[in-house]
């Protein structure tokens, strides 16, 4: 163990410590009140800095910091205009409904946003459905979490021999289990590690306490990526030069090879996921682990990445034949190559757009794309329940005025500085594309080492799982309080105890979490695309019923309904269709429009048909809601 290393993991530890206690804190400030409202909501009183850094930290999940510098490392400058409008985000999310759901929530002292339908609507039906769909699209969410957990501590404790000897039982253990011996032991041992914490400490601590945690991971984000900027800057030579570099760069090519060595040992000769292979004047990367068997010279064949840029090449020989980089003494005998659909064997694709790609032969992103996604991070942000139940949780209209300014700052300085920071690491980290999700966790550590202070590593790393913890919490809470407020309580026993209140809400947090880890086991290769999906089919069937729900008298519980299922099912097709089509879990761009802009016009199609064919809405109901006195105050 390296004192480097030791160092790194005392300073996470440190971090990781200071959550439970908040958890615990949490735990006794919440005791004596109202369970339901305490443990969901927080009894509804955070002011501007719980309020702002709760609702940052939430949508800072784990795709901002593992899925979206994965792909920044992979796709380039481009990646600005994917993310831009991240950076006004608020001003929809909060703005557009933020004060009038909270009178609603309020009002009828709804606790969940399926409870706020049902309240507005007096109709069982519209609860039971957004809640089922609330439920399944959050799964897919928890999903991309977990598995970023997972990634950043597996790359944390990569150089530990405790972790290591650990993982070799794990590996002996789950070898002949199904489906969980597909998973790599090293990530099958972390994301066991974190589902456990997490579990516990939102049990524990409640709403109250996730707020708490996601103030503190708030500022814990925002320092790790300022400090991660300045290094990385510093150590590439500036923002100039890093550009110029980036644009001389070619992407690589994956494919297989058989690797040999000149003579066969009696033991078994493995080589880990991420070795260096040097022959012949190029360069590989190992991109999944490869075992020569005892007795023999050669292994099957195994994935690699061949490096391509001329720069690269050289740098990694010079480091090679230097002795910085272990020789392995290995052959490779190059099976296939594939290179990439676009950019392959130019220069100049990583800094214009649409940026390269390994699949889609018009590149990355398109400009029509691109102010697509402009469409797509505000309105998507809007129509997520675990946005809008941060939106119940402010104690004033000054407190949402002040965070929609707090929270665009903050954004603006974060993604900006991350599509930096991940343009640096493309020159100064080669062969990340093996495990591009790993780029994050695995840049801090080469930061901090080559910076010489690699205790720092601790809480760069930090950041990252900062942001998984801040978005697990409060899934695991948005999932559990429908199970138990919207199903349980509305459904099965309306006048349920306490005591049973909280066996459930428990339970459900336990086994929702269970759940995600088996799920997760072997994920698709890309955080991200578990993000997008999840993200656009939450926003396709709440956003479009929550505003005209919210906004127009006229809206029913019928029209609700047909909304939810209109934009879900042309979510579902799309993906379906896109899935189809490439093979890959990405929904079908028909005719270059973001897919999320025909969900939202399924979902509005469906709701004005059902509107004119259906009855008329309620007139005690529009009478409660749009024309009370106590509804228009501030």
């Amino acid at each position: 163990m390296s004192e480097g290393s030791t160092a790194a993991l005392l300073t996470f530890a440190g971090y990781t410590i200071s959550v439970f206690v908040l958890a615990i804190l949490s735990n006794r400030v919440g005791k004596g009140k109202d369970f339901v409202g305490e443990y969901f909501l927080g009894s509804r009183g955070f002011g501007v800095w719980a309020f702002a850094l709760t609702f940052a930290a939430t949508n800072a999940s784990g795709g901002s910091f593992t899925g979206f510098p994965a792909l920044i490392y992979t796709h380039g400058w481009t990646l600005a205009l994917w993310i831009a409008a991240y950076m006004v985000m608020p001003l929809v999310s909060m703005a557009l409904i933020g004060k009038r759901m909270n009178q609603i929530a309020r009002k009828t002292n709804a606790l969940t946003i399926p409870e706020v339908l049902r309240a507005r609507f007096e109709s069982s039906a519209v609860g039971l459905v957004a809640t089922s769909l609330l439920i399944f699209f959050m799964f897919f969410y928890l999903l991309a979490q977990f598995k970023a957990g997972g990634i950043i501590l597996s790359t944390l404790f990569a150089d530990e021999p405790l972790f290591q000897s650990a993982v070799s039982y794990v590996r002996q253990m789950t070898m002949n289990i199904p489906w969980v011996s597909q998973a790599e032991p090293d990530y099958l041992l972390c994301l066991i590690l974190f589902a456990g914490a997490v579990i516990i400490y939102v049990v524990y601590g409640g709403f109250r306490a996730v707020v708490w945690t996601d103030v503190m991971q708030g500022i814990v984000m925002f320092v790790g990526v300022i400090l991660m900027l300045g290094m990385a800057l510093w150590q590439v030579g500036g923002l100039e030069t890093a550009t110029r570099k980036l644009e001389k760069m070619i992407p690589p090519e994956h494919g297989t090879a058989i690797l040999s060595t000149a003579s066969a040992s009696n033991v078994d000769q493995t080589f880990a996921k991420g070795t260096w292979l040097f022959d012949s004047g190029n360069v590989f990367r190992l991109g999944e682990l490869a075992t020569i068997p005892k007795g023999q010279s050669t292994t099957e064949p195994v994935k690699i990445l061949k490096i391509t840029t001329p720069f690269e090449i050289e740098e990694l020989n010079t480091k090679w034949k230097a002795g910085r980089i272990a020789d392995t003494g290995l052959r490779v005998k190059v099976t296939k190559l594939e290179a990439y659909e676009y950019g392959a064997g130019q220069t100049g694709t990583y800094v214009s757009n649409p940026g390269p790609d390994s699949a889609n032969e018009l590149g990355f992103l398109a400009v029509g794309t691109a102010i697509s996604f402009f469409i797509f991070w505000p309105f998507a942000a809007t129509g997520q329940p675990s946005n809008m139940v941060r939106l119940l949780s402010f104690k004033d209209t000054r407190t949402l005025r002040y965070s929609i300014v707090t929270v665009a700052i903050y954004y603006s300085i974060i993604y900006f500085a991350l599509i930096i920071i991940f343009c640096c690491a493309r020159v100064l980290m080669p062969g990340m594309e093996i495990a591009p999700d790993q780029t994050m966790p695995a840049f801090a550590a080469q930061l901090t080492q080559d910076a010489g202070i690699p205790w720092l590593a601790g809480l760069l790393v930090a950041a990252p799982f900062a942001a998984v913890m801040s978005s697990v919490d409060s899934f695991l809470l948005v999932v559990s309080s429908a199970v138990v407020r919207d199903i349980y309580q509305q459904h099965v026993d309306r006048q349920a105890p306490e005591k049973m209140i909280k066996i459930l809400s428990y339970s459900v947090t336990v086994i929702v979490g269970v759940l995600a880890v088996l799920c997760v086991l072997n994920p698709p290769q890309y955080l991200q695309d578990l993000i997008v999906f999840a993200t656009g089919g939450l926003a396709a069937c709440f956003l479009i019923p929550m505003l005209l729900s919210l906004y127009w008298p006229r809206m029913t519980a019928n029209a609700t309904i047909a909304a939810m299922l209109g934009g879900t099912g042309m979510h579902m097709g799309l993906t379906c269709w896109g899935y189809l089509t490439s093979q890959e879990f990405r929904a079908y761009s028909f005719l270059g429009v973001n897919p999320f802009i025909w969900d939202l016009v399924g979902s509005l199609a469906v709701a004005l048909i059902v509107l004119a064919i259906g009855p008329k809405p309620n007139r005690d109901l529009v009478l409660k809601f749009f024309h009370d006195a106590s509804a228009s105050r501030g």
